[in-house]
């Protein structure tokens, strides 16, 4: 492919170089941006339709916005690529998610220009809500603007709603854009949704009632003092006039919109009419998620991060693994359940294609729930299910499913509800990096009395630990596996019961015992076998279960008196290492133990491969660990 000229974006080294352009001449800069997009993540795959639908939104909030005096808060981050670009970050956006390059998400660390860390929905309004409160205590002269970016899928979290209920009662002059592209990943859920594609206001109303605003405040007929009664009365009068309640006035936020959100001249115009007013508001914008691209105008979900593609024709690259990705192993399972368990229901938040609960919902479509961004939603909906007798699985991302710990224990465990946890990218994702990697998932739950942990090393043991799930129901219960392809084609086996807290001998030996779990159980095998060849024998079990542990297993390595090696993909600390040390420290045993996991810090991004080896779980690495270890 050529490369793409860009004549406009290769003068813009900062946002002061794109306040330099007349507002003529930002059509241009958009439409080089789209291209220099699609030029660039054609061969480097990341986050695409985002990025594209916001280009507009980006060009105008730098321009109208003193940035990074003023602060642009990002809701999950997706949609900040062009936002990277502008900010000095063109010329190495070809080291986008890669190992040592640029995140693929708003990261302070890496620009001032990155006001707050984002990577997980709903938390922008809050955080944006914080610094414009921390701008007026602090007296900031000229006083500090700070605007937060939410879509329309985000602003359905609980945490954006707990932000909007409180925004009018804070002491703060923020600034909302809503992009509403009627899409998070997949298509949007609720009834939230359903009213921000009808909701209306007039252009004309909205221009009168802030110009009419500022005369009575010039003329000292009215003070900031009354603005609340004023503010509820013009909403009175609104609601009156168009038949029509809205929501956000109705939380005492000012509204404007909807407006095109591709319209670069007229966002800049509101932009500025909007900027100085006082108290919160909100800028609806209509956007088109994957604007400029027609192949990801016509299907937003599937170039919401479509991996490698060519650009001429949209036709995909794809990439080719041994196995199957185990979010297909779990949809297609789960269906082939559902068919003869009718007690069986699905539940996924926003992500029913990156679960593959796809595979459910397309079976069985009234038996399959798509609660949104509402992850705490999710998990009490499933206890609720499940204390009338059903069996929900319950699929969520690792990282996501942090959000509704609280639930996970009041809600389900304390009753001991069969919920089945299907916790998808479990351990290292890869590229997505620190705000996506599922490393703690093992380590929060384990403490939780009653909850069971499992964690397949491959297809066929997930198969079988699903099926244990629906046809032995004990409890709540946690399954987890990784993001990407398994290693078995073949893995569409007759499924049988797995008895819960039992591991499985991979390899017998007497020099070293090393316990893994998960997929990590695979790279241990390929190092003991490594080791064998060099004249070291290591027994090897995966234990399958993080709780309960497998006594056997444990009693049998103690009457080894050999050296423990545990591998995970999970954080060191709380992990199946340490479960390990506090059972031989439970019976007074002594241990000679060397933990691999994931460090006590947070893991930056890239690819898979090289994540595994700078922790140290990587085959190679587990190998070196094997032979210093049977030498001491």
């Amino acid at each position: 492919m050529a490369k793409t000229d860009t004549p406009l974006l290769d003068t813009i080294k900062s946002p002061a170089d794109l306040r330099k352009l007349s507002v003529e001449q930002l059509p241009q800069v958009c439409g080089e941006l789209r291209s220099f997009l699609i030029e660039q993540l054609c061969d480097n795959p990341g986050h695409f339709a985002s990025g594209m639908g916001a280009v507009e939104l980006t060009v105008a909030l730098h321009y109208v916005f003193d940035t990074p005096y003023d602060r642009i808060v990002w809701d999950v981050g997706h949609q900040a690529y062009p936002h990277k670009i502008l900010t000095g970050r063109k010329d190495r956006f070809d080291t986008l998610r890669k190992m040592g390059g640029l995140s693929g998400f708003p990261n302070p660390a890496e620009s001032p220009y990155d006001t707050f860390t984002a990577g997980h929905a709903s938390n922008s309004i809050s955080v944006a809500m914080g610094m414009s409160v921390a701008a007026a205590l602090g007296k900031e002269s000229p006083q500090r603007q700070v605007v937060a970016v939410i879509g329309d899928a985000s602003i359905a979290g609980g945490l954006a709603f707990e932000a909007l209920n409180n925004a009018a009662n804070a002491n703060s002059n923020l600034l909302i854009i809503l992009n509403d592209n009627d899409m998070s990943i997949d298509r949007n859920t609720g009834s939230l949704n359903s009213y921000l594609a009808h909701i209306t206001t007039s252009k004309a109303y909205n221009t009168l009632r802030y110009r009419t605003y500022r005369l009575l405040r010039k003329l000292h007929i009215v003070s900031e003092r009354h603005r609340g009664f004023i503010l509820r009365f013009n909403n009175s009068l609104k609601s009156l006039l168009s038949h029509e309640q809205n929501i956000f006035e109705g939380l005492n936020i000012r509204y404007f919109g909807p407006i095109d959100g591709h319209d670069t001249a007229r966002l800049v115009t509101v932009l500025r009419d909007i900027k100085d007013m006082k108290g919160p508001r909100l800028l609806h914008l209509r956007t088109v998620k994957g604007k400029g691209y027609e192949p990801a105008e016509k299907d937003p979900a599937s170039w919401h991060a479509p991996g490698r593609f060519n650009p001429s024709t949209g036709q995909k690259i794809k990439s080719q693994g041994k196995g199957p990705k185990f979010q297909d192993v779990f949809g297609k399972t789960i269906t082939e359940l559902a068919a003869d368990n009718e007690r069986i229901v699905g539940i996924t938040a926003a992500m029913p294609s990156g679960t593959s609960m796809s595979e459910l919902a397309a079976a069985y479509p009234k038996r399959t729930f798509d609660v949104g961004i509402s992850e705490g939603h999710a998990v009490t909906f499933a206890g609720g299910m499940a204390k009338e007798g059903l069996l929900p699985f319950v699929a969520i991302y690792s990282s996501f499913l942090q959000r509704g710990y609280d639930q996970i224990i009041h809600d389900v465990a304390i009753q001991g509800l069969p919920v089945t946890f299907c916790i998808d990218r479990a351990g290292l994702v890869g590229e997505d990096g620190v705000t996506h990697h599922g490393i703690f998932d093992m380590a929060y739950l384990r403490p939780i009395p009653g909850m069971t942990i499992a964690a397949p090393r491959d297809e066929r043991t997930m198969r079988n630990m699903l099926y244990t799930a629906q046809a032995y129901p004990e409890g709540p219960l946690a399954i987890r596996y990784p993001r990407g392809n398994g290693r078995n084609p073949d893995w569409r086996t007759p499924m049988e019961r797995i008895i819960h807290g039992t591991g499985e001998k991979l390899a017998s030996g007497s020099k070293v015992a090393v316990l893994a779990i998960g997929t990590s159980a695979l790279d241990a095998l390929e190092a003991v076998e490594a080791a064998r060849e060099r004249g070291i024998d290591a027994a090897l079990w995966d234990m399958r279960y993080l709780k309960p542990l497998d006594t056997a297993i444990l009693k049998e390595v103690a009457a080894m008196g050999v050296p423990v090696i545990t591998v995970e993909d999970g954080t060191i600390n709380g992990g199946l290492g340490s479960a390990v040390a506090e059972w031989f420290a439970d019976n007074n045993l002594p241990l000679n133990l060397t933990r691999l996991g994931i460090p006590d810090s947070f893991v930056d991004h890239g690819t898979v491969a090289q994540l595994k080896k700078f922790c140290g779980i990587d085959p190679e690495s587990i190998l070196h660990t094997i032979i210093n270890t049977a030498g001491k």
